[in-house]
């Protein structure tokens, strides 16, 4: 299944970003860049057009950015 639910949460207003990168840096896929308030969060992604392999999604808002890694099984 080729579509994940991914949870976050803001601990202030602010411009947020989540996007996609490959093993390699590369910037795959913009999932939201707009400004969010306060609050959690859950937004469901369809990785169905692209390749298996290993992934990062990068959370940016404000001043705090995080990055987990995901596996595409195909």
């Amino acid at each position: 299944n080729p579509v994940t639910i991914i949870n976050f949460s803001i601990s202030e207003p602010g411009s947020t970003k989540l996007e996609v990168i490959d093993i390699n840096g590369r910037l795959v896929y913009i999932i939201i860049n707009q400004f969010l308030n306060k609050g959690s969060y859950s937004v469901s992604f369809d990785a169905s057009g692209m390749a298996g392999g290993v992934y990062y999604y990068r959370l940016t808002s404000n001043n705090y950015t995080k990055t987990n890694k995901m596996v595409l099984i195909k």
